[in-house]
């Protein structure tokens, strides 16, 4: 694709799931059990949909996307501890609720990455870029081992890396910046993939060389208005 001068770059900060591998749909349908499952016990509450989770949870940790949604519809819940089980009406209840329903689906069915972001990774590798994985989800090392990617990164900065060094989730770049010091290469030499809106936000606010938009259903006018340089509907369309 014009535009795209890969040898500007040494590095290449790829978001996870929607990006890398198509988990955000299995994501997607957890999320709409867990919620659509919680509303239904409650009077006067719209189902969840899809717009939602576009809205208020795509690329967030998972907690805080509990806590927007249900900010979302003016829905106050104590925000419990991490430990908390899935049953309890609590946002991190809600939370691991939505997680044991995710890691079924993954054990259940597997999964298989996007063609394209193969094609893009192999090239990356053969150009000598560094390559890491930043993702909120703190089920990542597991999702880059069912689809076979796992030996591809000497650095994966997801959730549980999040919560030991304390760093801030998307849309802060704190992620982003932990990853790119990890590789020991510059924000500005870094290339920040990403298809969530708060994803691209952290990828424009923290000085990165380029913010790439995968539009899996966010909208390239979206990724667009939340800082993504470019955007595109596959990476197959960069691969040099």
């Amino acid at each position: 694709m014009a535009g795209m001068d890969w040898s500007a770059y040494d590095a290449v900060l790829f978001d996870l799931d929607g990006v890398l591998t198509p988990t955000a749909e299995v994501h997607m349908r957890a999320w709409d059990e867990m919620f659509n499952g919680f509303l239904g016990s409650l009077v006067d509450q719209a189902p969840y949909t899809e717009a939602d989770y576009f809205a208020y949870v795509d690329g967030k940790p998972r907690y805080e996307g509990v806590r927007s949604f249900l900010e979302s519809r003016d829905i106050e819940l104590p925000y419990g501890e991490a430990g908390d089980d899935p049953d309890r009406l609590t946002v991190c209840g809600l939370g691991n609720r939505k997680n044991a329903a995710f890691n079924e689906v993954l054990e259940r069915d597997g999964v298989t990455p996007y063609a394209g972001s193969v094609r893009l990774l192999d090239a990356a590798s053969e150009l000598g870029l560094a390559m890491a994985v930043v993702s909120s989800s703190k089920n990542a090392p597991a999702v880059l081992k069912a689809a076979g990617l796992a030996e591809r990164f000497a650095v994966v900065v997801d959730g549980q890396v999040a919560v030991e060094h304390n760093l801030a989730g998307k849309p802060s770049p704190e992620t982003f910046l932990h990853a790119a010091a990890a590789l020991e290469v510059s924000p500005a030499a870094c290339v920040v993939v990403e298809d969530a809106v708060s994803g691209v936000e952290a990828g424009a606010a923290g000085g990165f060389g380029c913010v790439l938009g995968v539009d899996r259903g966010a909208g390239a006018a979206t990724l667009k208005a939340a800082g993504a340089d470019m955007v595109v509907r596959d990476l197959a369309e960069v691969v040099p």
